[in-house]
């Protein structure tokens, strides 16, 4: 490593040196003990302590630092939040990378090449960039055919946009994809925790890659353009097309929940299409109807699909529609937590396969034990609402309902409901949502099939 670095020095404590060095990229505020002025680490490292009543610096927002260890190790550069208690997030463990256009470019042609490489004909509709498990710190990334939904969660990546957004584009052109517009759904309450305001909008996306060879100022942020006349005229619908498995979706990125559609699930619904071949399926919280969709596909006999959302219930039997299947499918909205017992009280097993795909319960460990109970609850009723033999699907997408506790809960509700559990199949998101090891952020969906005997 250069004995002169360009950034400011971040000393972190001997948990947080252990979590970089384990490969994890977060760096929390709890874990910075001191910002210096760039200079040479290693007499940064001798006179720190000395002076730390002077109280270090603040480094600009969004800012890149340099991240060391209290003996002036190098541990990895990354983006300042003064807000975040995410206070680093690391970019590249390499001293030698510059983090100009090309390195960006870099990374998004290794992401790209991986999806083209696990997906296949599905690369059409996928998970593009995946935030940290591809470096891109707190930056999400849909591809559905000509169109691309992100969200940006992390500061510095804010500031990047200008710079990272055009070479998305870029990176897809030249492999023949043309992309007509880039649309941002920022319309999450977690960028107030990075000083981030909530918006949506097409991106002001110009086909101009010229001049990206510097990190933008925070003045070069463009605002999204809202949806309007002006900006459908530019960039087109706010809706689009999809093919997954061989079902056809209308996707409302604008108005549907996170980007527009839940890319993770695409294999998971595969296997559930494998075993519904004449089968009376129940599809709870079925959102836009994915589940159910592929088991129609699958040969059901009929599926019913319910979900508390009037609007998801609308999307889902118009997507029944788009694929003719709606003399198979019924819809309703309504709460499961309500539908499951009264399903239970009739005693007369209506259904022999029910899907559960629940939004997460929790989205903290503070809440985990109530999200626990939520998870046995609808578990407990599907597995005494269904008859011998029957099959239930049962998924978590909560990080913080970890494998083992999942396992635990199913335990508990199986003893309850006084049946027995033949596992057919465990499963994880698909390909293009990548897992790290060390970064256990990256592993958060859980989906079981079963046989209730």
């Amino acid at each position: 490593m250069k004995t002169h670095r360009p950034y400011p020095m971040a000393f972190i404590t001997p948990k947080g040196e252990r979590a970089c060095r384990a490969g994890h990229p977060w760096v929390y505020d709890a874990e910075v003990e001191r910002i210096v002025e760039a200079g040479d680490p290693k007499e940064a490292a001798r006179t720190w302590k000395e002076s730390i009543e002077s109280g270090g610096i603040t480094p600009e927002n969004g800012a890149l630092v340099d991240v060391l260890s209290r003996k002036g190790a190098y541990l990895g550069t990354g983006i300042f939040s003064q807000q975040s208690k995410i206070r680093i997030r690391l970019l590249s463990t390499n001293a030698n990378d510059a983090f100009d256009s090309a390195f960006w470019e870099r990374k998004i042609r290794w992401a790209w090449n991986h999806r083209r490489a696990v997906m296949g004909d599905d690369v059409s509709a996928c998970r593009m960039i995946f935030s940290e498990a591809d470096g891109f710190c707190g930056l999400v990334v849909d591809r559905f055919n000509d169109v691309l939904v992100t969200q940006t969660l992390a500061y510095g990546m804010e500031r990047l946009k200008p710079v990272v957004f055009p070479l998305l584009v870029k990176v897809l052109a030249e492999d023949g994809v043309v992309i007509r517009g880039i649309y941002e759904r920022n319309d999450v309450s977690t960028r107030k925790l990075e000083g981030l305001q909530e918006s949506c909008g097409w991106f002001p996306l110009e086909n101009d890659f010229g001049g990206l060879g510097a990190q933008p100022a925070l003045s070069a942020v463009p605002a999204p353009l809202a949806p309007s006349d002006e900006a459908a005229a530019a960039f087109g619908p706010t809706t689009t097309e999809i093919i997954e498995n061989g079902v056809r979706y209308h996707v409302d990125f604008e108005n549907g929940q996170k980007t527009g559609f839940f890319l993770d699930q695409k294999y998971n619904r595969r296997a559930v299409a494998n075993i519904a071949r004449g089968r009376r399926v129940l599809d709870c919280f079925t959102h836009t109807g994915s589940f159910a969709l592929n088991a129609a596909a699958g040969g059901a006999e009929h599926v019913h699909a319910v979900d508390i959302s009037q609007l998801a219930v609308d999307m889902a039997e118009s997507n029944a529609r788009l694929n003719g299947f709606e003399n198979r499918m019924s819809f309703q909205a309504v709460n499961v937590f309500d539908l499951l017992p009264e399903i239970e009280a009739q005693k007369k097993a209506p259904y022999d396969f029910i899907i559960l795909d629940p939004p997460a319960f929790t989205k903290s460990r503070k809440t985990i034990d109530s999200a626990t109970r939520g998870y046995h609850e609808i578990n407990y009723r599907a597995m005494k609402a269904l008859p011998r033999g029957g099959y239930l699907a049962t998924c978590s997408c909560s990080h913080f309902m970890d494998t083992d506790r999942f396992r635990k809960m199913l335990v508990s509700a199986a003893h309850d409901a006084g049946v027995q559990l033949r596992q057919i199949e465990e499963r994880q998101q698909s390909p293009d949502h990548p897992i790290v090891w060390g970064v256990p952020e990256t592993d958060y969906l859980k989906f079981f099939l079963f046989q209730v005997v």
